[in-house]
This record gives C-alpha cells, sequence and structure tokens, in this order.
C-alpha cells in the first residue's frame, strides 16, 4: 500500500485564508460596538394641566487618530466638524416659546439644563490659539448654518458674538457666545437634526415626532450638545423638550375645595403615535414618566409608595422598575418609573399614559429667585433696563438658613452695540432702599460696545441678603443710529436685546439615585446626576429705535427715474431725427396716395381729378374689391383680387 501523498500548497494555504477572513470578520464586528446610540424619553405631568416630554438621544464614538475614520453609528459630519475647527465643547439650540419658570419648575436638572431662551442660542470651546479662535468661530458658524438650514452665519459678524470669562461658563478665554433671538424654528431646523440618528424618525423613540403635535406646544427647544477628548472620544447628546396640552382634557369638578381633575393623557393623544418597539442598532432604549415631588409626598402619606395604581393615579401599564429620586440635599424629589422599549414591537404597541382618579394641586420647586426684565422710559433717545429679582424664600424650605445669610448670583447680559449702555449709572434697590453698588456687587467685569465693532458684555457677581424680598438693578442706555442698510425687512418692529443669563452658584439641580443599578447606564440619568448650577433666562427685550421713513427714498427713485427717462427718451430722439426725414416721407406718402386714386378711378370709370388723393375706397356693386397695389416711382402695377 501506498503511503499518503503530503498535503499540496494550495491545500496547506486554505486554513490560513480562512483563519485570516474570520480575524477580519469579528474584527469589523467588533469595531461597530465601539460606538453606541441610546435613546430615551422622559414624561411628566405639570401642575398646570399639561404634559411635559423630553427625548434624549446619545451617539459616542471612540478616540480615532484618522479624520476620515469611518462611522458605523455617529454621525460623520458631527465628527469632521469637531476635527476640523478642534472642538472641545459646543451647544445649539432652537427654541420657540419661553420656559414657564414659576409652572414648570426652576430647581431641577429639566429647567437647568434643557430650558433655553427664545430663538437660537450657540457657544463653543475651542482647543486652539486665542489668536485663531475668533476666524475658526466664524466659519463655524457657516457649517452649522448650511448643516441645520438656519440663519447661524449671521453669528459671524463681531457684532453679534461675545467672549465671556465667568459669568456663563468658567474658561480661559476660548468660549464664543452668540444668540439669535429673532429666529424662527421650524421642521427645516427638526429635519437635519433627525438625520444624525441612526434610525432618524422611522423606528424608535423618534418615531413619536409627530411635527403637528410637536409644534402645536406651548414650547419647544431642540438642542445638540458635544464634548469631545483625546480619552473619551466625541459624546454627542441630542435632546427635544416640549410642553404639550393634553388632547382629552377632563375637567370633571369634583371637589370645590381641591380644583379639577387632570386631563388623562397617553402616547397616542400627546403624539398621535404608539410606540412600537426600539432602533434596531440602539443600546437601551427606555421611557420614564417622573411623578413630581408634590405628588409623591402625597402618594407616600397614602403608603401606596411602590405601586403604579394607587388612589390619585393610575398607570396604563406596569413599570419594569421604579427608580428614587433625591435631591443635592438627600431629600426625595420624584419618583420614576421605568419601562424598556425592547419589550414592546408592532403586534403589541406601547400605549404609556397616566388616569388620575382624585384631583391634586402641587407646586414644582423655583428657583431662589424669580428674574424678570424690562424697559423703562419713553421715547426714542434715551432709556433703562430693569432686572428685577422676586424672592421665593426657597432657602428657608430646604435649609432652614437664617435671615442674616446671603445668597449669590452671576448675571450675564450681552447687550448691542446700538444700545449704548452707561455702566457706571448702575443703581440696586433692595425691598424699596437704595443701597451702593459695593454693598452688593463682589466681582464685575464689562467690556463695553465699539459702534459697528464689538457688543457690550457684563458679568457680575451679586450678594444679596437671605432677607430680601423684592431687588431691582438697573442700567441706563442711549438708543443709536444705524445705517440705511443695517436696518431689517421689519425695522419698525424693534430691535432685540438676548436674554440675560441669572445662575445661582451655591444652589445645584443635580439628583441622586441611590437605588439605581449602575448597569442601568442611562445617559438622561447621567446628566441628572451631574453638578450642575441652577441657572434661568429671563426675557428677550424689545427695543423700538429711531426709524427712517422707508417710503421717502422709493418716491425719491421713482421720481427720478421718471424724470431721467423723459430727458433721455428726448435726447435720443432728437440725435437720432435725420434732417429733412420727415418732408420726404410726407411727399412718399402723397404721391402713393395720388397714384392709388388714379388707378380706382379708371377702374371705376370715372374722370380723374389731378388734384383727388384718397386712402381707401369701396366699390359700389354687391361686391366688395380688395385691391394690392405695388408700384414704384417709375411704372407702377396693379393687382387684384376677387374677395
Amino acid at each position: 500500500m501506498a503511503p499518503p501523498r503530503p498535503p499540496t500548497g494550495p491545500i496547506l494555504f486554505l486554513p490560513l485564508v480562512f483563519l485570516f477572513l474570520f480575524t477580519t470578520a469579528a474584527a469589523s464586528a467588533a469595531a461597530p460596538e465601539d460606538e453606541k446610540f441610546t435613546e430615551e424619553l422622559l414624561l411628566r405631568p405639570l401642575p398646570d394641566r399639561k404634559a411635559l416630554a423630553h427625548f434624549h438621544f446619545r451617539s459616542s464614538a471612540p478616540p480615532a487618530a484618522s479624520v476620515g475614520r469611518h462611522h458605523h453609528l455617529f454621525p460623520k459630519a458631527i465628527s469632521q466638524l469637531v476635527k476640523k475647527y478642534h472642538i472641545s465643547e459646543l451647544e445649539l439650540s432652537f427654541t420657540q416659546g419661553r420656559w414657564n419658570y414659576e409652572q414648570w419648575g426652576g430647581f431641577d436638572p429639566m429647567s437647568t439644563n434643557n430650558a433655553k431662551p427664545p430663538g437660537v442660542e450657540l457657544w463653543a470651546v475651542f482647543d486652539l490659539p486665542l489668536s485663531e479662535i475668533d476666524a475658526t468661530w466664524k466659519n463655524l458658524t457657516h457649517t452649522l448654518s448650511g448643516l441645520f438650514c438656519a440663519s447661524i452665519n449671521f453669528l459671524e459678524s463681531s457684532t453679534a458674538f461675545s467672549a465671556p470669562r465667568w459669568g456663563f461658563k468658567l474658561n480661559e478665554g476660548n468660549l464664543r457666545y452668540g444668540a439669535l433671538p429673532r429666529e424662527a424654528v421650524c421642521t427645516e431646523n427638526l429635519t437635519p437634526w433627525l438625520k444624525l440618528l441612526p434610525c432618524r424618525d422611522k423606528a424608535g423613540i423618534a418615531s413619536l415626532l409627530y411635527r403637528p403635535s410637536i409644534y402645536k406646544g406651548y414650547y419647544h427647544s431642540q438642542k445638540l450638545k458635544l464634548r469631545s477628548s483625546q480619552s473619551l472620544g466625541i459624546i454627542l447628546d441630542q435632546t427635544l423638550t416640549v410642553v404639550l396640552q393634553p388632547n382629552n382634557v377632563h375637567g370633571e369638578q369634583l371637589h370645590s375645595n381641591h380644583g379639577q381633575l387632570q386631563p388623562n393623557w397617553s402616547m397616542r393623544h400627546l403624539f398621535n403615535r404608539k410606540l412600537s418597539g426600539k432602533c434596531l442598532v440602539s443600546k437601551s432604549s427606555r421611557v420614564f414618566i417622573e411623578v413630581d415631588k408634590g405628588i409623591a409626598d402625597e402618594v407616600n402619606i397614602s403608603g401606596s409608595v411602590h405601586s403604579w395604581s394607587n388612589e390619585f393615579f393610575v398607570l396604563s401599564n406596569s413599570p419594569d422598575k421604579l427608580i428614587k429620586g433625591q435631591n443635592h440635599l438627600e431629600m426625595q424629589s420624584s419618583f420614576l418609573y421605568v419601562y424598556d422599549a425592547s419589550n414592546y414591537s408592532e403586534e403589541q404597541p406601547l400605549d404609556l399614559g397616566i388616569t388620575w382618579k382624585l384631583p391634586l394641586i402641587w407646586t414644582c420647586t423655583p428657583s431662589p429667585f424669580h428674574a424678570s426684565r424690562f424697559l423703562m422710559g419713553s421715547g426714542n433717545e434715551r432709556g433703562s433696563i430693569a432686572l428685577s429679582f422676586m424672592s421665593t424664600n426657597l432657602h428657608k424650605k430646604i435649609s432652614g438658613s437664617a435671615n442674616d445669610c446671603s445668597i449669590k448670583a452671576v448675571i450675564f447680559q450681552v447687550v448691542p452695540w446700538y444700545v449704548k449702555v452707561y455702566y457706571h449709572s448702575l443703581e440696586i434697590f433692595i425691598d424699596g432702599s437704595r443701597k451702593t453698588v459695593s454693598e452688593v456687587v463682589d466681582k464685575i467685569h464689562v467690556i463695553p460696545s465699539e459702534d459697528k465693532l464689538l457688543p457690550g458684555t457684563l458679568e457680575m457677581l451679586l450678594r444679596f441678603p437671605c432677607s430680601m424680598q423684592s431687588g431691582t438693578l438697573t442700567l441706563d442706555f442711549d438708543k443709536g443710529f444705524l445705517h440705511i442698510d443695517e436696518y431689517p425687512p421689519d425695522a419698525n418692529q424693534g430691535f432685540d436685546i438676548p436674554s440675560a443669563l441669572v445662575s445661582f452658584p451655591e444652589f445645584s439641580s443635580a439628583r441622586s439615585y441611590p437605588e439605581i443599578d449602575p448597569v442601568l447606564g442611562s445617559p438622561l440619568l447621567e446628566n441628572f446626576q451631574e453638578d450642575s448650577v441652577v441657572k434661568s433666562y429671563t426675557e428677550v427685550l424689545l427695543v423700538p429705535l429711531t426709524t427712517p421713513d422707508f417710503s421717502m427714498p422709493y418716491n425719491v427713485i421713482t421720481f427720478t427715474c421718471t424724470v431721467l427717462a423723459l430727458y433721455f427718451g428726448s435726447l435720443l430722439n432728437a440725435l437720432r431725427r435725420r434732417i429733412g426725414e420727415e418732408e420726404r416721407e410726407l411727399k412718399k406718402r402723397a404721391t402713393r396716395h395720388g397714384l392709388i386714386s388714379r388707378l380706382l378711378a379708371k377702374l371705376r370709370g370715372q374722370k380723374v381729378d389731378p388734384s383727388e388723393s384718397g386712402s381707401s375706397f369701396e366699390s359700389t356693386g354687391s361686391k366688395k374689391l380688395l385691391f394690392k397695389v405695388k408700384f414704384s416711382f417709375e411704372e407702377p402695377t396693379t393687382f387684384f383680387t376677387l374677395i
């Protein structure tokens, strides 16, 4: 029996090929796991019979050395943006409406992190030398303008952005801030925002974003925030916060002492949609229903703490988990009922909602002071900006502080250059009595405005006594004059001053969840646990400026064009006219008329009168003759056509 032949070269090479292909496939399968995507939705009933919906999407990409890396889940446009402009942090928000701090809360992470001023707000921190930041900012605004189909490129002008040091966010001078209060928000901004999601709005929680339901709400704010570092890579958070009025409002009067029932609502009533599962590429997909502290206290008294069906309300579905939240003082703040969207499908969709059994009246925790801003004075020459503070006595409720303590407040305000503020005119009134600036102001940083070059920036650290019930700050200003080309089309409406930011550095809105499982890995709850300072935005001010009569340029242009047309028309007519041309034309016409008259007279058998001439004749018979006459000065010839 012959010995077996040794394996040939190609047969030995096949296992190596299969091993290489298996390793490559395993590596390619493991690569997308480095990029993660999560989606979450938070629903909360509000005291004023409305409902809050907060969508949170997070996409993360690991550090990459090459700029042209291929991404599986993370949007490549954002990655290129970060690499090209060397961005460490960036936040862009589009907001319609104003957050109601009195009714919807001012001390929780939702109002602190997601309540934004009307219009567009953009700020960015660059990892660049200070000399290159302004030019990079201008290029960044153009890129974002094209990416989100908005007028963000208007922030490229040096008169539209500022460089705060510590009033907005502590930095080393590498932060730029800009706002467009009048920018309108519509679906043209939401569609590019949704395109950054791997499933867009076709599947998962984003499928609930039904446009008519979203834009008919009282408040709508979409935000994009990204952080970049060499160790963490790029983390992109996309949030959408809306305040809606439920469709089916049942206002049955049950008890005159307790008011009306809260309206019952569900996902179908709020968004005209049901949740039919998760986005296939998302690592986690959860829905939370948050019950505020006022309701949680009543539930605790009734003894049904862990029940999703109690004497006050009942949820449409039993939750997968219950999470208790605490504030920074380790006091109970809210309940969170958790639902996993991966447990539902198109056959069994999730229509999560709440039904009320008894009327409840509660209030959200406010900020230490309610801040509001308004204008004083009349006329188009001078005026004053007033910033008012009304105490909510929060320090007594949460800590029982004595009246001899003090509360710090930081004010950040950007004023356009055509509102010329006199910062030395600062006056402070506390409980009706005037105070000196040194008694209240601990720190101040002012960047005066320059005409058509820089806006004015004001950063102040104030120290109010805890016993203060009301305080007012006033600043005088003069109204400048603009060139006619600098006025917008609706100049008579007025000019907007961006919202002022008021923050309280001694108060934190962070939440803690002691019972939470670390494996849960919820980016939404991670943001709630971050140590964020309580802050609020004031109203947008509308300042009327002296505007010219825009109808006068139209009248002048019309009159000037009419005169010029008459002048040049007459001049060209005189210059192009030839001498004696009119006389020759008259003689030609007379000769033609005479020849035609003689020919027609001969045809009719009449005598020809040399002095008779005419331009038209009719035959006397029952038929009419149409004569076409062709003649020359030497021998005229006549052609006849019978009609």
